[in-house]
Parts: structure tokens; sequence; C-alpha cells
């Protein structure tokens, strides 16, 4: 008999257990899930497998496949418990500018709570209700504002690709410093440095030395370089808003429905 193809996490009924006298303890979603995000966040993704889930559980791995049955389906749930530390008012304010920064700000402090997020929330096509919940609140945030649902999508899409992008760079120097003990300024300084300065004086790339000696950004603090960054998307959106020729306030242009979930 062929296997049965896999359904959504989301349509299969929760698996309830009591305890009682002789019998195993009964788990939940949330307590596996709970379980795994933690190891994720202190030891990175790859070890939160079911069998170490199982270890901290004091459990065997097996009994968990009856709460989760798949590890795309843990990956799923993973990433839905971090979407639901994301704090927004039910509804968009009307100032699509303002709500869709308090969405960014919020995406990139969850990304940084859980290094692992953001990498696994655009490898993958999912859509838990926590990370359906997000992506209603950006949709809303131009409900307003009198474009079509593909013009509304697909600057949702383009504010994704910047908000993904941005964290994943901060992540990985977050990584790297902690992988050779230097911070982010010391390794610009005492690693990259002396090779940066002897490019600059050879005179080879002049557009690149300028960059690095004429720039008032190189220095900003990460958390001021992605609201910069945001700040010239959202002045984008806004142009490319159609009949707005360039006013920075209205906003949109093109995305996927899945952006909140896939590629970013």
């Amino acid at each position: 008999m062929a296997d049965e193809e896999p359904t959504s996490i989301w349509m299969q009924p929760e698996r309830h257990e009591r305890s009682g006298p002789g019998r195993r303890p009964g788990y939940s979603r949330d307590q596996i899930t709970r379980t795994a995000v933690r190891i994720a966040d202190a030891e990175g993704v790859e070890a939160a497998t079911m069998r170490r889930i199982a270890c901290e559980l004091g459990t065997g791995a097996m009994s968990l496949y009856r709460y989760v049955p798949r590890r795309d389906d843990l990956f799923d749930l993973m990433i839905d418990l971090a979407m639901s530390e994301i704090e927004l008012p039910d509804r968009p304010s009307g100032d699509w500018r303002s709500a869709l920064t308090l969405l960014a700000r919020q995406i990139r402090a969850a990304g940084l709570r859980h290094p692992w997020l953001i990498a696994l929330l655009t490898s993958r096509p999912t859509l838990g209700p926590n990370l359906l919940r997000v992506h209603e609140f950006a949709l809303g945030a131009f409900e307003r504002t009198g474009l079509d649902i593909d013009d509304i999508t697909g600057f949702v899409g383009m504010l994704n690709d910047y908000i993904h992008s941005a964290i994943r760079r901060e992540i990985g120097w977050l990584e790297e410093a902690r992988r050779t003990g230097l911070d982010p300024e010391r390794w610009k300084r005492d690693y990259m440095g002396p090779y940066v300065r002897q490019v600059v004086e050879s005179g080879a790339f002049p557009l690149f030395s300028q960059s690095v000696l004429d720039s008032r950004t190189a220095h900003l603090a990460p958390g001021e370089r992605f609201q910069q960054g945001l700040e010239r998307i959202l002045d984008a959106i806004a142009a490319l808003r159609p009949g707005t020729h360039g006013d920075p306030n209205p906003a949109s242009n093109p995305i996927r429905p899945w952006d909140f979930g896939g590629e970013g």
C-alpha cells in the first residue's frame, strides 16, 4: 500500500492524553515545540531532533511522533511559536507607514531572539495561524490605500525581502563574532582593517574606497542601519504606488502570497 500523502500539521487534530496511575505522562504539541525552540535557540536548529527533545522530556523519541509526525511538522510548529511573540494591534492604525514600521521592528526582534527563525521561515512555504495573523496585518496596512490585491501583496513581499535579508545579515555578523571571539567593530578594525587599507591605498577600486572613507552610515548601530534601510524601502513603496508620482506617504507594488513563509 502506498504511503499516504502528508497533510499539514494545522489540519491534524491535537492528540490529548491524560496522566494516570501506572500510565506514562502525556505530552502536547506546545510542550514539544517549546522544548525544540529552547534547544534551537541555544545550539542551532540542527540540534532540535526528536531524539534530543525526547531526552529533554524524559521519554522515548518514538512516543513524540504520535504528537508531531514529521520533522517538517516540527519546523512549522517552531516557526509559528516564534511568530506568536510578534505583538500587533488587532487591526492596523490606518497609517500604513507606521503600521509596517511596527511590524518590521517586531519581526527583527523575533528574528534576533531566535537566530534560526528567518533561515527556516524563508526556506519553506508554511502558513500557521500566527504567521497568517502577521501576514494579514501586513496586507491590512494597505487596506485604505485604494490598491488592488496584486499591488498590495507585491508591496508586502518587497518589504519582506528587505526585512528577511537585513536580519540574516545581522545574524551572520553576530554568529561570526561568536565564532571568532571578536565583536563586529574589532573584526572590521583588526581582522579586515589592514586589508581594506591596502585596497584603498592601491587606488584600484575608487568607488569602494569612497564608500569606506566618506560614508556617513558605515558606523551606524545595527538597529539604526535596519531603520534607515526600512525607511528607504517604505519611500520606494510610496514612490511606486500607481498615481502618486513619488508622494512619500501613500504606498504599494507586487509580491507573492507566500512571502511571509517563502523565500525572502
